[in-house]
């Protein structure tokens, strides 16, 4: 019959290293004014008797509750999910607690009660997570009395610390991939004209055409974020005679849309026109292992995790935290 092992106390440590359990417990809870010298020989001691604390009593010691409130408009959304996954990750692998509320962050009055719920449980840090840039978030910030981060929106108030896809980067990313193919006669086909998301993307990808003596072919062509504007905008290019040998969409969805078209007319899909897109749908939502779309990864999960450890960080550094993005190579530019 096995005899269960007595589990270590706060006060056999103590009592090993010859100090009061108050000392004991400052020196592995990190507080106190206690000596080099003590504290390293009570942490040696707690190590050698595998002495594991209490993690709500370690808690109450430091007036916290290692939990981090998650805030999101819809927790369900595709392009929250990741970064919620990301943050929650991170948060796990440093044994913070995720509380998550679906707080309809447009909505002032569901938004008054989920804060008056969190406050109450004396959370440590609250992160805010959106939907994109097309909209910014009403801060939050003042409401709480702890850190407060937002991932993948836009706070109205400017000093707030945000992190975001870098959309001048993924311009950029798009315009260097194609030229480094030998492409030269670029289209580009995204969403609507004041969308700041497309605006970003179209000045990045410009500054890297200019910097290669290159212009995009034909006006950018404007309208939404969907694989039906994918199809109309390849139908006009297709209709004007368009002489193009690559077509940079501004998300996955266009370019699908713009790839479909151009296959029914007999275009061959990359050797007579390239084709990047971004969003990375086929490994972030499919699941693909195997991509046939080149596209550029925004880096959705990666800004969870940033954001996160950012909150866990302390020292809070306002204004925006942008995410590089990453190339994905497919069959569409290969």
């Amino acid at each position: 019959m096995a005899v269960s092992k007595k589990k270590v106390t706060l006060s056999d440590v103590a009592a090993v290293a010859g100090v009061s359990l108050s000392t004991a417990s400052k020196a592995l809870n990190g507080g106190g004014r206690i000596s080099a010298a003590t504290r390293q020989r009570i942490e040696e001691t707690a190590l050698r008797l595998d002495f594991r604390p209490n993690g709500l009593a370690q808690s109450l010691a430091l007036g916290r509750s290692r939990t981090v409130a998650v805030l999101t408009d819809r927790a369900e959304s595709t392009f929250a999910r990741p970064v919620i996954i990301g943050a929650a990750t991170y948060l796990g692998q440093h044994e913070q607690a995720v509380l998550l509320y679906d707080a309809r962050l447009r909505r002032r009055d569901d938004m008054a009660e989920s804060i008056r719920a969190l406050n109450a449980r004396r959370i440590d840090g609250v992160l805010v997570v959106g939907e994109g840039l097309h909209h910014r978030t009403r801060s939050v910030s003042a409401e709480f009395s702890v850190p407060v981060t937002y991932a993948f929106t836009l706070s109205d108030e400017p000093d707030d610390v945000m992190f975001v896809p870098d959309n001048r980067a993924i311009g950029r990313m798009a315009g260097d991939h194609l030229l480094a193919l030998g492409r030269r006669r670029i289209a580009h086909v995204t969403a609507e004209a004041d969308d700041l998301a497309a605006q970003l993307r179209i000045e990045g990808l410009r500054e890297t055409l200019s910097e290669a003596g290159v212009t995009l072919t034909h006006e950018v062509l404007h309208g939404s974020w969907t694989e039906a504007w994918g199809r109309t905008a390849a139908q006009r290019m297709l209709a004007e005679n368009w002489e193009i040998d690559a077509v940079f969409g501004g998300n996955d969805h266009i370019a699908r849309g713009v790839e479909n078209v151009f296959a029914a007319a007999g275009v061959q899909v990359p050797q007579d026109v390239a084709l990047v897109g971004v969003d990375n749908w086929e490994g972030l939502i499919i699941n693909q292992s195997e991509r046939h779309l080149t596209t550029i990864d925004v880096g959705l999960t990666g800004m969870g995790e940033a954001a996160a450890a950012h909150l866990l960080g302390g020292e809070q550094s306002p204004g925006l935290h942008y995410q590089p993005p990453t190339l994905i190579v497919g069959e569409t530019t290969g």
